[in-house]
């Protein structure tokens, strides 16, 4: 059991730093909306992560990754959206920090819902957790284990973005970043266009 605990964090660590569309929204929407939309973005790729575990553990992810059409759905899904953020942020490059005056009429559960659509509909969730399922919590595993592994796996990814957010809502880090306002919503515009292009290419 500490074992496949060690390898839960681990794994699920690494894969938190790694840079991809989650990190992407969480970073626009932070340094956009400061830090409850980061937190509120977060909170929705959060909610989306429990459906992909969810889905797994009831052994539809496997159906989804040896579907060839229900992955392409998924697959051309996602990288639309990706590419939909991207060209949003590309047209709001004049846009500076003043959430108020900027962006009066965004409801808060627009950020919930960018963090929860971006994260469901990426595939790369579902092939991770599907990865997590076969090696690490198998039809062996007791229902008691299975879900002490989850909550690791919750609170690892629960606990990087607070940390990230809080980190990317330093005062610091935010005036440095609004001096180049223009430019971060291009890079992010053209970050989010990159990957939705890479996920549309990518295979199984």
């Amino acid at each position: 059991m500490f074992d496949q605990i060690i390898v839960i964090v681990g794994v699920t660590f690494l894969v938190m730093i790694s840079p991809g569309p989650d990190m992407i929204i969480v970073m626009r929407n932070t340094i956009a909306g400061g830090r409850s939309a980061g937190i509120k973005t977060s909170l929705g790729i959060l909610t989306g992560n429990m459906i992909h575990i969810g889905y797994c553990v009831v052994g539809i992810g496997l159906l989804i990754s040896q579907s060839i059409l229900a992955f392409a759905i998924l697959k051309y899904a996602g990288a639309a959206y990706l590419v939909y953020l991207g060209v949003m942020s590309f047209r709001a490059d004049r846009t500076r920090l003043d959430i108020p005056k900027a962006l009066p009429d965004r409801p808060d559960r627009t950020w919930f819902l960018q963090g929860f659509i971006n994260n469901i509909l990426n595939p790369k969730g579902t092939l991770f957790y599907l990865g997590i399922f076969t090696m690490v919590i198998t039809p062996e595993t007791t229902v008691g284990a299975t879900l002490i592994l989850i909550a690791c796996m919750v609170a690892v990814s629960t606990s990087f973005w607070l940390f990230f957010v809080a980190t990317l809502d330093h005062p610091a880090v935010r005036k440095f970043i609004e001096r180049f306002q223009q430019v971060t919503n291009r890079i992010f515009g053209a970050l989010l266009i990159a990957l939705g292009v890479r996920v549309a290419l990518m295979d199984r």
